[in-house]
């Protein structure tokens, strides 16, 4: 690793395999860890005496709203990140630091307004994503705290991709598993000693991001790093803004795409299985999840070193990270398909008790996850294509899976299939969407083949200025 004074200049030097490892395998722990630090509230709420599946069901109904809050977080965040890779491949410091004071600002406007809204219509919001009166007054206990901490989730995850982007993984990965570690350590005090419930998990989530966030603004005031607060933090630069929001609109629309795809599913879950169903849902959601992040976390290792190589137009080595990238999320998914084929009970018995709900997660897991091995390669192809700055193609692929297929057969298999249906339809859009993926980056990847390293980047499409 280089000195903080310069640009990580081993992203296009040193082996493309020994640094997707030491950029990858902190994104892996750091995303792994993220997904626990989600599973971590689903568990202790699973077990309050009493309450527990309806409360686990009410924390279910919230996943629509916080993916909507996540997708304006990432709209800010990834965009940055994205800029913050290619600008350092350039040597162009002054602008990096223009990237970062524009994505605190942005993520201070767009946290407040979200919250704001948010709670003025909060009890119409969660019932229309799926809250039934029993499930509403535990929906509601949750997410009012989590909207007011928004600003500091939102700034706290964007200002840890600009961590990790500026050359120090580590770090990231460190604050993450802080949060992590501190909400396990919480959690249990504040849902049970404290006794203060579903309210209580979410008290516990803001205080461990503030603290992170803490130090990860103290990181950005050191005088040796690369990449440091300006003194006028919250002037917008419109230009960066705007390349910002353009390169992060993909990963936007596909959380964005999450949460409307979350509420149709919710209410048909609600429509055909009840209250118990929706539960189940989370339950498997927050599996799912986890080997998701794991795969997140190769994508955050790939994202600095191939956009740094094409900042620096070595376009044999940005190919080589795809292609290692794509293998390793593969291997993650054949380990996944096994969990959840033979060993959900297993799993599912760690959030719950109740058998029944038990019963409806193990039946929900072993359908949504059939054809899993194929996702791993298309989550990374959809992540390549944001690292390029090719927004039209990742907004495409992040919304094709989610809208054009899944919508539809949410809605039409449980005509055949009763609830079943709803979580056959995952496999079904998880296999339409990998096709389409397929065609896109063959293409993508024939352009490469006619770019020398050194050549201008234009027949690539790329939204990127060099």
């Amino acid at each position: 690793m280089t000195s903080n004074h310069s640009a990580p200049t081993e992203l296009g030097t040193e082996k493309i395999g020994s640094l997707l490892k030491r950029y990858a395998v902190p994104g892996i722990i750091a995303m792994t860890a993220s997904s626990l630090y989600n599973m971590v509230d689903s568990i202790f709420i699973g077990h309050i005496p009493g309450d527990g599946p309806l409360a686990l069901s009410g924390l279910a109904v919230t996943f629509p709203l916080m993916n909507l809050s996540s997708a304006l977080g990432t709209l800010v965040g990834v965009g940055a990140a994205t800029l913050v890779s290619v600008l350092l491949g350039q040597r162009n410091y002054e602008a990096a630091n223009k990237v970062l004071a524009n994505d605190i600002s942005l993520n201070c406007i767009t946290g407040v307004i979200f919250a704001a809204l948010c709670l003025c219509f909060l009890d119409p919001i969660l019932t229309f994503f799926g809250a039934s009166p029993n499930t509403l007054p535990f929906a509601r206990e949750y997410m009012e705290i989590i909207l007011i901490g928004n600003v500091i989730t939102h700034l706290y995850f964007g200002l840890n991709a600009l961590i990790r982007s500026s050359g120090n993984p580590k770090l990231a990965m460190g604050l993450t598993l802080f949060t992590v570690i501190s909400n396990t350590i919480l959690d249990p005090i504040f849902i049970f000693v404290l006794g203060l419930g579903i309210r209580g998990a979410a008290i516990a989530t803001v205080l461990c991001q503030a603290m992170a966030l803490s130090y990860s603004l103290r990181y950005f005031t050191r005088k040796d790093n690369v990449m440091r607060l300006p003194k006028r933090i919250f002037e917008l630069n419109w230009r960066i803004a705007k390349d910002s929001l353009a390169i992060g609109m993909g990963p936007f629309l596909m959380n964005s795409a999450s949460c409307i795809v979350t509420m149709f599913i919710n209410q048909q879950l609600l429509k055909y299985g009840g209250d118990l169903a929706i539960g189940a849902y989370g339950i498997v959601n927050r599996i799912n999840f986890m080997f998701v992040m794991i795969v997140m976390g190769m994508n955050q290792g790939m994202q600095p070193i191939a956009g740094y190589n094409f900042g620096a137009r070595q376009y044999s080595r940005v190919k080589k990270v795809f292609t290692l990238t794509a293998l390793w999320a593969t291997g993650v998914c054949v380990f996944w398909f096994i969990a959840s084929e033979f060993f959900p009970s297993l799993m599912v018995g760690i959030f719950t008790n109740d058998p029944q709900l038990k019963d409806l997660a193990d039946k929900g897991l072993r359908a949504m996850n059939p054809v899993v091995i194929l996702v791993g390669w298309q989550m990374v192809s959809t992540n390549f294509f944001q690292c390029l700055g090719m927004v039209g193609k990742s907004i495409f692929l992040s919304l094709s899976r989610q809208l054009l297929f899944l919508v539809p057969l949410v809605y039409v298999l449980p005509l055949f299939y009763d609830v079943r249906g709803v979580f056959f339809s995952f496999p079904a859009s998880d296999l339409l969407a990998c096709i389409t993926t397929f065609f896109l980056i063959h293409s993508l990847f024939r352009k490469f083949s006619r770019l020398n390293d050194g050549d201008e980047p234009t027949i690539l499409g790329s939204q990127i200025k060099q």
